[in-house]
């Protein structure tokens, strides 16, 4: 089984997207594939639907002192071989818990480890916020995947990722091998073409070599939740991005400028 956690420290860059859009294609491609939402927001599990109210189980549940397991919490979704695993506000709460109960920082891994024979892929939807979330999937995942929009404010909350990355690496002593994904690409605009040119310079051979363009049919999670095949210029690029994530498999690291 492998992990991989989708993070950056910016929202709004499309970690959500870029979550649902790989998902589906893992599992089009035949994997077991869960998507497990860390967000507090919620924006992945309202995508399929999930009931709020009450309160559905889902990843707080991981958290807890008689932790749950990830099969009994995991949900079969619309598209074959997809499951989830729904967020909670609750999971808001965890920071304040995290001080008080030891090992807290470990839980994912934990529960990972429980789930290594039901999946062939786990993507960790992260929050936009450094914090026990975050860090609970850097410290658990195979491959950390950073979406980043192009545009020059995006680029600093890149380079903040990567160092974060950096420092969780050193903490659980083992790589932790992180791809960036550009997306919400404009060619149209000085900022966004100068910007692409910045990432694949500054970041070589960490950064897809294309980038997702900006593409209105990306916007509707809800849809992308759906059994209903996708299409557009988007989708075939999440296709195409996901075909470079799975070489890089046998390709050799290069550690972030």
């Amino acid at each position: 089984m492998q992990s991989w956690a989708i993070a950056n420290q910016k929202g709004g860059v499309g970690k959500t997207t870029t979550s649902l859009c790989l998902a589906r294609e893992l599992a089009a491609a035949g994997h077991r594939v869960l998507l497990l939402d860390l967000d507090p927001h919620a924006s992945l599990t309202r995508a399929f639907a999930v009931p709020t109210d009450p309160p559905p189980a889902g990843t707080h549940d991981l958290f807890g002192n008689t932790a749950a397991s990830m099969a009994s919490l995991a949900r079969t979704t619309d598209i074959d071989g997809l499951s989830l695993i729904a967020a909670q506000p609750a999971l808001a709460t965890l920071e304040r818990r995290g001080a008080n109960q030891p090992g807290l920082g470990l839980s994912l891994a934990r529960a990972l480890h429980g789930a290594h024979t039901l999946f062939d892929y786990v993507l960790m939807d992260c929050p936009p916020t450094l914090g026990l979330l975050m860090v609970n999937a850097l410290a658990a995942a195979d491959r950390l995947v950073v979406p980043t929009q192009t545009d020059p404010l995006a680029l600093h909350g890149l380079a903040d990722m990567l160092r974060t990355a950096e420092m969780v690496e050193r903490s659980r002593r083992r790589p932790l091998p992180r791809q960036v994904l550009p997306t919400l690409y404009d060619r149209r605009t000085r900022s966004g073409v100068d910007s692409l040119e910045l990432l694949h310079d500054r970041y070589e051979g960490l950064v897809w070599p294309s980038a997702v363009p900006m593409d209105t049919r990306l916007r509707d999670a809800t849809a992308l939740a759906t059994a209903a095949t996708p299409s557009g210029r988007g989708i075939d690029a999440y296709r195409n991005a996901l075909a470079w994530l799975l070489a890089q498999d046998t390709a050799p690291q290069r550690q972030a400028a």
